[in-house]
């Protein structure tokens, strides 16, 4: 359904991934910003899945050249090595929103962005850095943050989608969340999932935890329900 597409990042080549619904003109868009797996199948299966509900989607490309890990230790590596250089993620981020609006069937005014992990906290930092959007959605993204949303700052609705198992997102960053979004009048939507663990989206997540020594699993009903709050969002706006 969806085609690949290049695109630079000042001189980084990054590799994307855009879909679009069978219908005529304009679509409105959501970015989707990948787990530190990399832009991989999953993120361009849910490009699919948003073009099939009638949106245009791009699955970015925040490591550039289309890089993907193969297990934690090269996922901590292409995370690192992107989090180490000073806006590289603003800017690509940034230059998949360039993309998408000099695009002729996406309605460059109605744009979105979703994240899984550390996708959900890019697009949260997107948010909270003051960029047009009309909806950030976070899926068991990280919630802190050293530069928190200032009153008037934040100009997307946001959401977040939590496991309230997930050890590795611990309840005190939760509490100081809801906290910096309320103090900053952001307009926000949360769901904590009981018994969901870091990753519940992804079907894949169980078996990489297991062979990472990681504490993922997928959960199949905080999955489905998350998505399906979403497109309700996105209907909405």
């Amino acid at each position: 359904m969806g085609i690949e597409i290049q695109y630079h990042s000042g001189n980084t080549p990054l590799h994307g991934y855009f879909a679009a619904p069978e219908s005529e003109g304009p679509a409105p868009c959501v970015l989707v910003v990948h787990e530190w797996w990399g832009c991989n199948d999953y993120v361009k299966h849910r490009a699919d899945m948003l073009a099939e509900e009638g949106y245009a989607a791009m699955a970015i490309d925040l490591y550039g050249e289309g890089k993907t890990a193969g297990d934690a230790s090269e996922a901590g590596e292409l995370m690192n090595a992107l989090l180490c250089q000073e806006n590289a993620v603003r800017e690509r981020f940034e230059a998949a929103l360039d993309v998408v609006k000099s695009r002729p069937d996406v309605a460059s005014s109605q744009i979105a962005a979703i994240g899984y992990c550390l996708g959900g906290a890019v697009v949260l930092n997107m948010a909270r850095a003051g960029i047009d959007l009309h909806l950030v959605a976070s899926f068991h993204g990280n919630l802190s943050t050293p530069t928190p949303a200032q009153s008037g700052s934040v100009r997307a609705q946001v959401a977040v989608f939590h496991g309230n198992d997930d050890v590795m997102i611990p309840e005190e960053q939760v509490t100081a969340f809801k906290k910096e979004m309320d103090d900053a009048g952001v307009d926000y939507h949360f769901v904590g999932y009981e018994g969901a663990m870091h990753g519940f989206t992804n079907p894949l997540a169980t078996e990489r935890g297991q062979k990472n020594g990681m504490p993922l699993a997928y959960n199949e009903e905080a999955d489905i329900d998350s998505w399906n709050q979403l497109l309700k969002l996105l209907s909405q706006i």
